[in-house]
C-alpha cells in the first residue's frame, strides 16, 4: 500500500495542538495508512507526550531530512524548527507562539509545493497570537492562499453526513453581504462540484443557501439579494448541466441535507455554515481548503486555551483530518 507523507503542523504551541498530535500518533493504524511528519518543535512534543501519558519517542529532523523519517509507530518524526522556549506557558496568547505557528505552516507549505510531502494537516492556530507575531492574516485559509500565491480559495467543512463550502468566511456579516456577487458564488459552487467529482460522488447534488430568512421569500425579506447575487450563479451552473438548486432557506436546507437530499451545501457566510457542522459533530469535523495547489485539511476546533496543558484534549478531529488528507492524496 502506498503510504502518503502527511505534514502535520503543530499549530499554536500554547494550545492543544501538540497534545492532540501525540494522542493521534499513538494510534498504530495511522502508520498503516500514512507516513506522518510533524512540522513544529520537538521539545514541545515531548512535553505534550508527558502531559498526555504517551510513551512515544520524538525524533528531531531538519526540513531536508523528511525522506529519512522513521515512519513507524512508536516514534514521532518531527521537523524541529526550535522556535518554542521550554518554559512557554500553555493557555496564554504569545507572540512567540504566533510566530512559531506561522513558521510551521510556511515550512509545511514549502515542502508540499516541492513535493517532499503529499498533504498538509494543520493543528489549530490562535489568530490573536498570529497577529502579535506580526502576521496579519484572518486565519489558516487566507495564510495558505498567500503562501501558495493562490488568488481565491474556499473553506469546506465536513462532518458525518454533511459537507459545507463557504462563499465568504472571515469577514463581518455586513462585509460578507457586500462581497457576495454572482461570479464569486458561481466559482464557489464550481469548486464544490470539483470536490464531489474527485470524491467519486455519483449524484453531485448541491444546495445553495439564501442570505435572508426564508431565502428572501420572493422579496419579502432583505433587499433582493437572492435574486441579484445568488440566482444568476445557480442558473449559470445549471446551464452547465450540474444538479444545483437554490437559493434555498438555510434553516431547512441543512435539515434536508442531513436526511440525504443533497451532497453539499453552499453557505453564504461563516456562521451560516459553521454552526450546523459543529452541532453535527465538532469532534469529527474537518476543515478542507479547496482551490490550493496542495492538499490541506485541518481540525475543526480552536486552540482550546482553557484545557491546554491538561492532557484532556480530544484527538478525534485530528484523526479524521488525517483520514481525509490520506483520501484526498488518492483522488
Amino acid at each position: 500500500m502506498n503510504r502518503p507523507v502527511i505534514a502535520i503542523t503543530m499549530g499554536d504551541a500554547a494550545g492543544i495542538g501538540a497534545e492532540v498530535i501525540m494522542k493521534s500518533l499513538g494510534h498504530a493504524d495511522v502508520y498503516e495508512r500514512c507516513r506522518p511528519v510533524v512540522i513544529g518543535d520537538a521539545g514541545r512534543l515531548r512535553t505534550a507526550g508527558r502531559i498526555v501519558g504517551s510513551d512515544l519517542s520524538v525524533r528531531a529532523l531538519t526540513a531536508d531530512q523528511v525522506a529519512e523519517g522513521t515512519y513507524a509507530h512508536g516514534t514521532v518524526d518531527c521537523v524541529d524548527l526550535q522556535l518554542i522556549p521550554a518554559d512557554l506557558p500553555f493557555g496564554k496568547v504569545s507572540a512567540i507562539a504566533g510566530e512559531g505557528s506561522f513558521r510551521f505552516i510556511e515550512t509545511a507549505t514549502r515542502l508540499a509545493v516541492e513535493g517532499a510531502v503529499d498533504a498538509i494537516c494543520t493543528a489549530p492556530i490562535n489568530k490573536e497570537a498570529l497577529h502579535a507575531g506580526g502576521h496579519r492574516y484572518p486565519g489558516h485559509t487566507e495564510l495558505l492562499a498567500a503562501l501558495t500565491g493562490t488568488e481565491e480559495v474556499s473553506m469546506m467543512l465536513t462532518a458525518p453526513g454533511l459537507r459545507v463550502i463557504h462563499v465568504t468566511v472571515h469577514v463581518g456579516l455586513i462585509d460578507a453581504i457586500e462581497r457576495i456577487e454572482p461570479g464569486l458564488v458561481e466559482r464557489t459552487i464550481a469548486r464544490g462540484h470539483t470536490v464531489l467529482e474527485k470524491a467519486g460522488i455519483p449524484r453531485k447534488k448541491i444546495g445553495v443557501c439564501g442570505i435572508n430568512p426564508h431565502a428572501g421569500e420572493n422579496g419579502l425579506f432583505g433587499r433582493g439579494e437572492e435574486e441579484t447575487k445568488i440566482a444568476p450563479a445557480v442558473a449559470a451552473c445549471r446551464a452547465k448541466g450540474w444538479d444545483v438548486e437554490g437559493p434555498l432557506p438555510a434553516d431547512t436546507l441543512f435539515f434536508r441535507t442531513g436526511r440525504g437530499d443533497f451532497d453539499m451545501v453552499v453557505a453564504m457566510y461563516h456562521d451560516q455554515g459553521h454552526a450546523p457542522i459543529k452541532v453535527m459533530g465538532i469532534e469529527s469535523g474537518v476543515n478542507i481548503t479547496v482551490g490550493l495547489p496542495v492538499i490541506r485539511t485541518s481540525v475543526d476546533h480552536g486552540t482550546a486555551f482553557d484545557v491546554a496543558g491538561k492532557g484532556i484534549a480530544d484527538e478525534r478531529s485530528l484523526l479524521e483530518a488525517l483520514r481525509q488528507a490520506i483520501a484526498l492524496t488518492a483522488a
